[in-house]
């Protein structure tokens, strides 16, 4: 083994011993530092920079560690990436390698790669390249380039085992994913993680609405460069301000943001340009691609991830309908790429979740996916089963062998007056209403900050929301029994509006008992006692309603059937709990608030667009929940 693990355990053994008492969390504590402070890389693998061509002679930047060990050989796991493979120089090395701590130290051959036009690869950088399905001669995309590295790399690194594995959380999700394509003989496992699948839903856009809290980090994708650079190019605007609710509400409409950028900006232009699901979009999807897929793969996600649910769900279930691989799914109460981190404690904002549930997942079930499919470890099957999906509400882990989980059903509850939420639709259909004034919107969390999209706020308390006039609040009974939901959820609207156009905002929310405790994982001015955690949110842009291509006005007060689809769960509504829905239009700033008035491109309105409007939800509504007994 590469690995002196007898030093080591003595390392730990004299840390210990010198405690005086028996062990406490603090010595805990000391042990966990002492063990991650004792293994540094540099010690056990050595680095080398190379510069791999493609097949059209554009040559991407390469970062290769390898065992110092070379009595045997390993398995080789990379990830490529447009965030840079840095630190650069081969006698810099990252403090951590791999996807995590334990396929590090136990020996694998770790390859990072700058994608085409990235950092110090040479190239023009495509944002989402398109896929080219049956290329020929010399045409490129990242399934090529990926291919073309491969052989490379199991041609000249030096005991390597031949076979090669990717992995990636977020946008190197994506080049994971893409890697399925045309894929290399030598790849034979793939874990996306929080993958990216299409633009239009994942990220910058959900369902038609461009999300502000994304508008600062277009920096990082549309301002290109001329040549290969170990330094960054861009920028972010400086907003001076702390308050990003106050500056979105002060630069409305968007054009107002057109002063911080220019058009150089080649993202940002794109984006104002296809202001719908044309072309554009489809082609840089890649969901729509993954079938007769070989390799084997385990789609990794964060139940509470604000940026990237669409993708990781989509992927999973795309891969299981139209190929024949091992294909695995793995979801728990993690918001974007916590499962990766170290932290013990678990917490997402305010809710704490459970300890050790990150390093469960990186120890039991990723290092047991790549060892069996790299290594042949193990004989026979993996072990792992099909789904592993965190209960939310019950707060532990539990196996599927198909997700959604066969025995699960559709049940509806129906969105009632005096904001009552019941399984018995009412005979006698009225509605709802409330006043939306885009000025005025109703804010996504109640912390001021400023940054790229949040985290916490997926579990936030919602209860400052259900006290505005501007929120339409359905909530059931206290609850006789547990109403365990697994899958997806559709909301089946009938609304009217007063205006032309209007965004739709759907919540699904556990209102806790009121004699819940507190833990210290609560911001002071909050207490559990009645807590709203949301569960699961999600915005329709309501000139979507019929085609993500063809958007259409409102017409004034006429009734309108929108349904909105809300991304997969897996949470249990304890006995003594309650089941709340809630119905907005505005989602500020995590969204652009709608101006309410019909415009062929929101990034086009003018103030006078702006305008209040009076919303209806007829009582026929419903929310369809994916059910489990």
């Amino acid at each position: 083994m590469i690995f002196q693990r007898i030093t080591l355990f003595l390392l730990i053994f004299i840390t210990l011993s010198s405690c005086k008492s028996t062990e406490t969390p603090e010595i805990k504590k000391i042990s966990k530092v002492t063990v991650e402070a004792i293994y540094n890389p540099q010690d056990y693998y050595n680095k080398k920079e190379v510069m791999v061509e493609m097949r059209d002679g554009i040559k991407l930047h390469t970062t290769i560690y390898s065992p110092k060990d070379t009595s045997k050989t390993y398995p080789m796991l990379m990830m490529r990436t447009p965030y840079s493979c840095r630190p650069y120089g081969e006698d810099q090395f990252k403090s951590k390698l791999g996807p995590n701590k334990y396929l590090m130290e136990e020996g694998n051959i770790m390859v990072y790669q700058d994608v085409r036009g990235r950092w110090n690869s040479e190239g023009v950088y495509d944002n989402m390249r398109a896929y080219i399905p049956n290329k020929t001669g010399t045409q490129t995309d990242e399934a090529s380039d990926t291919y073309d590295t491969i052989e490379w790399l199991v041609n000249n690194v030096e005991n390597n085992n031949g076979n090669v594995g990717t992995y990636g959380i977020s946008y190197p999700g994506f080049y994971a994913t893409y890697s399925l394509l045309d894929s290399h003989p030598a790849l034979k496992a793939v874990s996306p993680q929080a993958c990216i699948g299409d633009f239009f839903f994942d990220d910058f856009i959900h369902n038609g609405a461009f999300l502000l809290s994304y508008w600062r980090a277009t920096s990082v994708f549309g301002y290109m460069k001329d040549q290969p650079t170990k330094e960054s190019w861009y920028t972010f605007p400086d907003i001076s301000t702390e308050d990003q609710h106050q500056f979105f509400l002060d630069h409305m409409p968007l054009g107002k943001l057109n002063k911080f950028y220019d058009s150089t900006n080649v993202f940002m232009e794109q984006i104002k340009n296809h202001v719908t699901y044309d072309e554009f979009w489809k082609s840089r999807g890649i969901i729509q691609h993954l079938k007769d897929i070989k390799p084997a793969t385990m789609i990794v996600g964060g139940l509470f991830d604000a940026e990237d649910l669409y993708g990781p769900f989509n992927t999973y279930k795309s891969i299981e309908k139209n190929s024949d691989n091992y294909n695995t799914v793995v979801f728990g109460p993690w918001s974007h790429g916590d499962w990766a981190r170290s932290k013990v404690r678990q917490v997402v904002g305010n809710i704490h979740f459970g300890d050790s549930i990150s390093d469960h997942f990186q120890k039991n079930i990723e290092t047991k996916f790549f060892n069996h499919f790299l290594k042949g470890e193990a004989d026979g099957e993996t072990n792992l089963p099909e789904a592993q999906f965190f209960n939310t509400g019950t707060k532990e882990w539990q196996s599927f062998d198909v997700w959604p989980p066969k025995n699960a059903t559709k049940e509806s509850y129906y969105m009632q007056p005096y904001e009552r939420l019941t399984q018995q639709p009412n005979k006698m259909y009225g509605a709802s209403e409330f006043i939306s004034d885009p000025k005025k919107p109703v804010p996504y969390t109640e912390d001021i900050k400023v940054g790229f999209t949040p985290r916490k706020f997926m579990t936030d308390d919602q209860r400052f929301a259900s006290r505005r006039p501007d929120v339409l609040t359905f909530e059931t009974e206290i609850l006789e029994d547990d109403v365990t939901l697994a899958g997806d959820i559709l909301t089946k609207l009938y609304v009217s509006t007063t205006g032309t156009a209007a965004d739709w905002i759907v919540k699904v929310i556990d209102v806790f008992p009121a004699d819940t405790k507190n833990t210290d994982d609560v911001q002071d001015h909050l207490k559990l006692s009645n807590y709203h955690m949301m569960v699961r949110s999600e915005v329709l842009r309501g000139r979507f309603r019929n085609s993500m291509s063809k958007p259409e006005p409102f017409v004034p007060n006429e009734k309108t059937k929108v349904n909105l689809k809300l991304q997969d769960v897996f949470h249990t509504f304890k006995k003594g709990h309650k089941i709340q829905v809630q119905v907005q239009s505005t989602f500020f700033p995590y969204i652009d608030a709608n101006p309410q008035t019909y415009v062929d491109n929101i990034f086009e309105a003018k103030e006078s667009d702006f305008q209040k409007q009076t919303h209806k939800v007829y009582n026929d509504s419903s929310i369809e929940f994916t059910v489990i007994k």
